[in-house]
């Protein structure tokens, strides 16, 4: 299995367990979470939002490359993602080389 996919599949899987929050304010909400996750479409400001967010919760913040989280998540215009699983987050991050760059 290709390292691409399982990254979109580690998303998959934390949609569908509900722990993840998709829009910046819903994930503003969260009290903790272990990894944000930014489209590589969004605004500079949306962009400087989820900065924001990895700051507030000491987490890595990522941008997507090749796809957008619109495809990622099949929600229409999502822009940002807060993943609260921190088993989810690992494995996101340690497969994620082709599908993100780490913004902070």
């Amino acid at each position: 299995m290709e390292n691409k996919i399982k990254a979109q599949t580690f998303v998959g899987f934390a949609i569908r367990a509900r722990k993840c929050k998709i829009g910046t304010n819903a994930s503003a909400t969260l009290k903790k979470a272990n990894l944000v996750i930014v489209c590589h479409t969004a605004s500079e400001n949306t962009k400087a939002e989820a900065d924001k967010l990895a700051k507030k919760f000491n987490c890595p913040a990522l941008e997507t490359v090749s796809v957008t989280l619109e495809e990622i998540t099949h929600k229409e215009n999502a822009k940002v993602m807060a993943i609260s699983d921190r088993q989810l987050s690992l494995a996101i991050l340690n497969s994620s080389e082709k599908d993100f760059n780490v913004r902070n």
